[in-house]
């Protein structure tokens, strides 16, 4: 099939990317022409494990190519919005101001007869407003949220865990909509991947409700690791019993710094504001409760700093392990990482940062701190370090070899993966959150 990706951001290239492999003919649409002239010459413009091999096939094959010009939108048979919706800068909510460009970019250009496919994710009763965008095209309109994982985003488009269908359906339209998109996804359906054909609302709804609920147990576990601390217990532990239980299971539930990034936030926040919209003030009470968890465990860990440091940060050099707000990737949105170096510098720590992707990222949002791409060089003469991003390299560093390089032996493993009894036979004083280390640590 023809199709254009409007938006090649983190989801539209991903998606235009799968779509060519899949053997379709693909045309990402974009504003931004540096971004476009990376990826028309087959290079990520950020970091996604597996995506350069994608666009080098998509090159090879033809069947992919980048353009910022709109026009050669008009031939495609389906046209996928996959344009970023970030929190608003004045309110919680959803910031809709790209997706209604363009989908009024898109309305004058698609021919009559095509189906128009949102994946962005956005609040409910949003379809309605895309359906007045588009008025007089006479296109055809659906909804298919994505799922993807920032590290694993090629996989999750590859081989999905489901793919979900929003149709009008008291729409005659809505039968064409459903052949079109099981035509797209006709390998995927092929190979077994689960479909699920629901209505708008409920597609609007689903991308929010999934990311509510992993960010909820992800603040459960962290709760229970200030519980831990306070009793003397040993969250790893406790989750680790706590997963056997086939109710719950292991995943999402590792007790650490937290979660951030471009969506989980972004998504449980206007979560909530439509909830107060809908007037459910239990999920607008549940998603605050979640989110000030989440983001008090980065005060613990400067808590944490501070005791380790003799009550005082001032003066000391600290390392940080990590600037990206999850391993592999170079994304530094909303990084719990990037924020408690902000915290300890602000505090009057000399901080250096490390990372293996996103060095170059993070020194342009953050000239105030120091960066180093080398783990050894940060290190040397560090009075603490702070492991932040649990990348696979930290997790594998050798405790000897790192204690001979810093000034003090001192580590926080604010993501609890370290062999923390290695670590401390080496020499190295280890605090983990929620790991019967020490006594309770107040949060500011």
């Amino acid at each position: 099939m023809k199709i254009s990706v409007i938006g090649c951001g983190y989801l539209g290239a991903v998606h235009a990317a799968t779509l060519a492999s899949m053997g379709h003919e693909v045309v990402g649409v974009d504003t931004d022409a540096d971004k476009v002239a990376h990826l028309a010459r087959g290079f990520a413009p950020f970091f996604e494990p597996g995506l350069e091999e994608l666009l080098a096939e998509g090159r090879v094959t033809g069947r992919l190519r980048f353009t910022t010009d709109m026009d050669l939108v008009a031939a495609c048979e389906v046209h996928f919005l996959c344009v970023g919706t970030p929190q608003s800068k004045t309110s919680e909510i959803a910031d809709l101001t790209y997706l209604e460009a363009a989908t009024r970019s898109l309305a004058v250009r698609a021919k009559a007869g095509s189906v128009v496919v949102g994946k962005s994710t956005v609040p409910v009763g949003t379809v309605q407003r895309v359906r007045g965008w588009l008025a007089g095209s006479g296109a055809e309109l659906g909804w298919n949220p994505e799922f993807l994982r920032q590290g694993t985003a090629v996989k999750d488009s590859l081989v999905p865990d489901r793919l979900v269908y929003g149709l009008d359906d008291g729409d005659a339209a809505a039968a064409i909509v459903l052949r079109v998109l099981d035509e797209v996804y006709a390998p995927l359906l092929h190979a077994g991947v689960p479909r699920i054909v629901c209505n708008f609302a409920t597609a609007e709804l689903i991308k929010s409700a999934a990311n509510a609920y992993l960010a909820t147990k992800l603040s459960y576990i962290n709760a229970m690791a200030q519980l831990c601390d306070a009793a003397g217990a040993d969250v790893t532990q406790l989750s680790t019993a706590m997963g056997l239980d086939p109710r719950i299971g292991q995943r999402y539930l590792a007790a650490g710094l937290g979660f951030g990034g471009g969506c989980l936030p972004k998504d449980i926040r206007s979560f909530r504001a439509q909830a107060r919209e809908l007037s459910v003030d239990s999920v607008d009470a549940w998603m605050g409760l979640v989110d000030r968890i989440n983001v008090d465990q980065r005060a613990r860990v400067v808590a944490i700093a501070a005791e380790l440091c003799g009550g005082s940060l001032a003066g000391r050099r600290v390392t940080v392990l990590g600037a990206a707000f999850k391993p592999e990737t170079d994304d530094i949105r909303d990084s719990p990482a990037l924020d408690v170096a902000l915290r300890l510098a602000q505090a009057g720590a000399h901080v250096v940062v490390t990372d293996p992707k996103a060095i170059n990222n993070a020194w342009m949002r953050y000239p105030q701190l120091q960066f180093d791409p080398s783990v050894s060089s940060a290190c040397s003469g560090a009075e603490l370090v702070l492991l932040l991003t649990e990348w696979a390299e930290y997790r594998a560093l050798n405790p000897e070899e790192l204690g001979g390089i810093v000034a003090r032996p001192v580590m926080v493993d604010a993501r609890n993966v370290l062999e923390a009894e290695a670590w401390r036979a080496s020499g190295w004083t280890v605090r983990g959150l929620g790991t019967a280390s020490g006594a309770a640590i107040p949060v500011p």
